[in-house]
C-alpha cells in the first residue's frame, strides 16, 4: 500500500465518539498496514458545516464509509479492494 493515508477520520478534538472510532480502527490500520489522517472539522468552516452533526465520519479515496460508529465490515472490504488494486 502507498504511503498515502487511504482513509480520512473527520472529527472534533472533543469527541468522544471520534476517540470510540480511531481507537475501533486500530486493528484495521494494522491488518491492513494502512494510515488514517485524522482532520478536525473545526478548523475549517467548510469542514464544519458539511460534517457538523455526522462526525465523525470515515472516508475512503472520497467514499464515505460510516460516521458516528465504525462500520469494520465496510472498512475492511474497501481496505482489501483498495489493496487488491495496488497488486
Amino acid at each position: 500500500m502507498s504511503g498515502a493515508a487511504p482513509l480520512t477520520l473527520y472529527g472534533r478534538a472533543w469527541c468522544h465518539l471520534c476517540d470510540d472510532m480511531r481507537a475501533a480502527l486500530e486493528p484495521l490500520l494494522t491488518e491492513f498496514g494502512a494510515q488514517v489522517e485524522v482532520i478536525d472539522v473545526d478548523s475549517d468552516p467548510l469542514l464544519e458545516a458539511r460534517y457538523n452533526e455526522l462526525v465523525p465520519v470515515l472516508v475512503c479515496d472520497g467514499v464515505e464509509l460510516c460516521h458516528y460508529h465504525l462500520d469494520a465490515a465496510r472498512v475492511r472490504t474497501a481496505l482489501a479492494a483498495r489493496a487488491t488494486a495496488a497488486r
